[in-house]
């Protein structure tokens, strides 16, 4: 029988599964092994997504150099744009060894990799013999150029690299600023065996509710990590919500003690836009990509959970050459803890190492 759940309720499941209520996880590795993902973003309009979600679980305590450094010890590594547990590779060390798959999109990618093997194995022998190596560096053999009609037409060594991080020829060795460089993946992968894929994918699926605490079986496709969690956990039903859920039962009937946290716009919180409607009733978008007059709260306007609701967007800008954190405006949706949110602004200005008096007064 389906968990009958509130609204609240489910929301409370969502926020303390994401780290997001009042007890803290205690370091980086913490935070990274219970969300699954830390998802690489260099907008920096405030601070870069991955530098913003996990301050925004730490707090002043947390800083970008933690994740330099467990990156550099291969605690963590980064999958196709995402930071991830070691020890979560074997969970997807047999698609990559598949790869394409059964994708028909991929398929044609894998003819155009053969038409350039040549390419492919020098890419392989340069790195081999000059170790970790930004993309720029490596010299264009390809035979038959890269086509698209949008900014990777002709960029023909990034596109073969992004394949072959896709079948585990190569991984991402380090990062100057946000520039990657590229190394054999035996030198940067710890040797783990890998888990059956279908095993392998019903584990991913588990992960995934434990970080979401409560998802769709099914949502809509999106790249690299679905937002669906398959048969994982346990069926549930919201009230006022249609259809089916899925549900961590390890989340069920546990104590909550919220907070107040300013999110990336990226944040796997609100990901999910449709998941955020539903659970939240809150309207938001990231606006960055349209025209400024028609933005309704800003560039990269920091959503503000308020417990277990979303109330309102921060309008923010790091003006590092001014040394100030300038907050444009505070959009209510529904009223805010003027107090906190103003605590939570201040912080984010001395995380930031910039003066909070650019703030306007909350």
């Amino acid at each position: 029988m389906a968990h009958q759940l509130s609204r609240p309720e489910a929301r409370r499941i969502a926020v303390r599964a994401q780290l997001l209520d009042a007890a803290r996880p205690d370091s980086l590795l913490d935070v990274v092994h219970g969300l699954t993902l830390l998802q690489y973003d260099q907008t920096a309009a405030v601070a870069p997504s991955h530098h913003l979600i996990a301050w925004s679980r730490l707090g002043p305590a947390y800083s970008p150099a933690d994740l330099t450094q467990a990156l550099q010890a291969r605690e963590l590594l980064e999958l196709q744009g995402m930071v991830r547990p070691a020890g979560d590779l074997p969970l997807f060390s047999a698609d990559m060894a598949a790869w394409p798959g059964d994708s028909a999109w991929r398929a044609g990618r894998l003819e155009w990799v053969r038409a350039n093997d040549a390419c492919r194995r020098d890419i392989l022998a340069r790195l081999a013999a000059d170790g970790p190596t930004a993309a720029r560096d490596i010299p264009d053999t390809c035979v038959v150029p890269w086509k698209s009609t949008g900014w990777n037409n002709d960029r023909n060594v990034m596109q073969m690299l992004e394949t072959m991080l896709a079948r585990g020829e190569v991984a991402v060795s380090s990062r100057n600023g946000g520039e990657r460089r590229f190394d054999l993946a035996e030198r940067v992968y710890p040797g783990l065996p890998a888990v059956e894929p279908e095993q392998a994918r019903r584990r991913r699926d588990e992960r995934r509710l434990t970080a979401l605490g409560i998802a769709r079986a099914r949502a809509a496709e999106t790249m690299i990590e679905p937002n669906g969690v398959g048969e994982a956990g346990e069926e549930a039903q919201i009230d006022g919500v249609r259809g089916k859920w899925r549900v961590d039962p390890a989340q069920l009937d546990q104590p909550f003690e919220g907070r107040v946290a300013l999110l990336s716009p990226l944040d796997r919180l609100i990901y999910d836009r449709k998941r955020m409607l539903e659970l939240f009733e809150f309207d938001y978008q990231l606006e960055m990509y349209k025209p400024a007059a028609s933005r309704r709260w800003g560039y990269w306007a920091l959503p503000i959970l308020d417990g277990d609701r979303l109330v309102g967007k921060v309008d923010a800008t790091a003006d590092r050459k001014a040394g100030v954190l300038r907050v444009d405006a505070i959009h209510e949706d529904e009223p805010v803890d003027e107090t906190e949110v103003g605590r939570e602004i201040e912080s984010l200005a001395e995380w930031l190492g910039l003066d909070p008096t650019g703030s306007i007064a909350v």
